[in-house]
């Protein structure tokens, strides 16, 4: 089922917005425009670091031992990437030797979705209807369902309650409350990633950002204890969970509540009654690892261990690809990244420009809105206004980095363009000449 609300808005009240929104436009324009110089500028750094590294990088053939040779050279260099030690999860004991261990929480919660249809009206108002729907599902983090609109879902379908949990099923010796006073989760537990102490890469280790940069995560079958089911059952919420005045007489009597309520399979520890059927409340914890891998890196060699290399305009570059990959590729993956990034930001650079100028025309449309239809086709050529003086700034912020961060090109350029903007009119001026 779902929950519709509708909401009017004044003509007054919009002329307000829109103008106030002239401020957020203003912020928006000069914040696509220094995005767009600054990433000209960015995009040849980065450019001169990666071709400067190439010019010094030397092939390190072997990684079996510290060579003193290479010390402060830029390397390329193969092998394979072994942690040193285990790694480990604290909270719920498990230990392994891996370069990485990530434990990652999901939430079973009812969640709202909304969506809103706004029509004008005569006289310059306006009426959006919004349409609010309702669904169970896995979460990142706890659902806060005392700011749901539908009072149903906000009181007797709400995340606040133990839905469907009784004392029986849980045992005698533990139960879970019916009514709570917050969002109902079993456990709460951090998304945490964890690395090794050390990583070796033949008789050298990486660096952290290294260390970091390895791939290749894979899902962690995973092997709990009685032990360790006990430990994380005490963690539960004491809010949720308590024992009884009266134990039971013999311990040999008193039930084990872990397991109802602990579950594990493959690599996830589910925390419910019924990990087939989730309830509202219920946790399940993935766990995925690094193992050890073959990686090729192009970093420079400090004592036995690495560091980016710093070019002489001031920025830095090192690549930490997985498997072997040859120097060249490595080169070329490079450069071909640095300008997929400078098109991404040339993109978005340009939409702030176009989106800031919309904000700052946007009083015009509201202000024709009186007449719907009137306010209608003035939106039409005010959005075609910010599309084209956008772009037409955004092409000018860009001709302007460049002549500050490529002047041969950008100098080459306005000369090819001034000659063919002058073509005509010497073409023109020979024709009158022949005659």
């Amino acid at each position: 089922m779902s929950y519709t609300e509708t909401t009017q808005r004044s003509w007054g009240d919009r002329i307000k917005g829109a103008f106030g929104g002239v401020i957020v436009g203003i912020v928006l324009f000069l914040a696509g425009t220094f995005l767009l110089y600054w990433n000209e500028g960015r995009t040849v750094k980065t450019g001169g670091a990666i071709n400067e590294a190439k010019l010094v990088t030397v092939a390190m053939p072997d990684i079996s031992k510290v060579d003193p040779a290479f010390s402060g050279k830029l390397v390329h260099a193969f092998g394979q990437a072994v942690p040193q030690g285990e790694v480990v999860d604290p909270i719920f004991g498990v230990s392994l030797n891996a370069i990485r261990l990530s434990r990652k929480t999901q939430y079973y919660q009812w969640v709202e979705h909304s969506k809103s249809e706004t029509r004008k009206k005569v006289g310059g108002g306006e009426e959006t209807v919004t349409t609010y729907t309702y669904k169970k599902e896995w979460t990142s983090k706890p659902v806060d369902s005392s700011q749901f609109r539908d009072p149903k879902y906000r009181q007797s379908f709400s995340n606040l309650a133990a839905q469907g949990i009784t004392r029986a099923l849980i045992g005698g010796d533990y139960a879970l409350l019916s009514e709570v006073g917050a969002n109902f989760v079993l456990a709460r537990f951090d998304d945490e990633t964890f690395y090794a102490p050390e990583v070796s890469f033949g008789a050298y280790k990486l660096s952290e950002s290294q260390k970091r940069g390895v791939g290749g995560s894979t899902p962690l079958t995973l092997s709990i204890s009685a032990e360790q089911k006990k430990s994380i059952f005490e963690r539960l919420d004491p809010n949720l969970i308590r024992k009884p005045a009266l134990a039971p007489a013999s311990s040999d009597e008193a039930p084990e509540p872990e397991n109802k309520l602990i579950h594990v399979e493959n690599n996830t520890v589910y925390v419910g009654l019924t990990p087939g059927s989730p309830r509202i409340g219920d946790v399940k914890v993935t766990f995925e690892h690094v193992p050890p891998a073959e990686i090729t890196i192009i970093a420079q060699v400090v004592g036995d261990t690495f560091e980016e290399f710093t070019a002489s305009n001031g920025y830095t570059f090192s690549r930490l690809n997985m498997g072997k990959v040859g120097i060249e590729k490595m080169f070329a993956d490079a450069k071909t990244e640095n300008t997929v990034i400078a098109w991404v930001l040339r993109v978005v650079g340009t939409l702030l420009v176009i989106i800031g100028l919309g904000k700052v025309l946007a009083p015009l449309s509201v202000l024709a809105d009186v007449i719907p239809i009137l306010g209608t086709l003035v939106g039409v050529g005010t959005g075609l206004v910010s599309f084209l003086l956008g772009l037409a700034w955004s092409l000018l912020v860009i001709a302007i980095a460049w002549l500050r961060f490529r002047p041969v090109l950008a100098g080459s350029l306005i000369a090819v363009s001034v000659v063919l903007a002058l073509l005509p009119a010497i073409r023109a001026r020979k024709q009158r000449q022949a005659a």
